[in-house]
């Protein structure tokens, strides 16, 4: 059973950074992409930014230059470092993961729970 846990979130005032952490769990046979997702309360899910397993790296035009993604592929977690916040950079903050499970034979999408981060004006 492959899990994604999330960690970093919370409350901070525009301007200031947070760190976000994802950490795969479980059989896993290879990972492909690492991602993060963002979505407000009513809102869609929307993409934030995403690696893929050669290092390649694509954001969200309204985020880029802000926040950085990176990967530590060993420990099988993916970083979201996001400064300086916005107010509207108010969501939650989901974690995603295209990969392969042990015992399968092909990719699937995987999600975290989620999470919450505020940004006060």
């Amino acid at each position: 059973q492959v899990q994604l846990v999330e960690s970093g979130g919370g409350f901070v005032q525009a301007g200031g950074s947070l760190r976000l952490s994802c950490t795969a769990s479980g059989s896993i046979f290879s990972i492909y992409i690492m991602g993060w997702y963002r979505q407000v309360s009513g809102g869609q899910r929307e993409l934030v930014a995403t690696i893929t397993s050669g290092g390649t790296t694509d954001y969200a035009g309204s985020v880029k230059g802000r926040f950085t993604i990176s990967r530590d592929i060993a420990k099988r977690t993916v970083y979201l470092q996001m400064n300086p916040l916005k107010p509207e950079d108010t969501a939650v903050y989901y974690c995603y993961m295209n990969l392969r499970a042990l015992g399968t034979f092909r990719d699937m999408d995987y999600w975290g729970k989620g999470t919450l981060v505020t940004v006060s004006s």
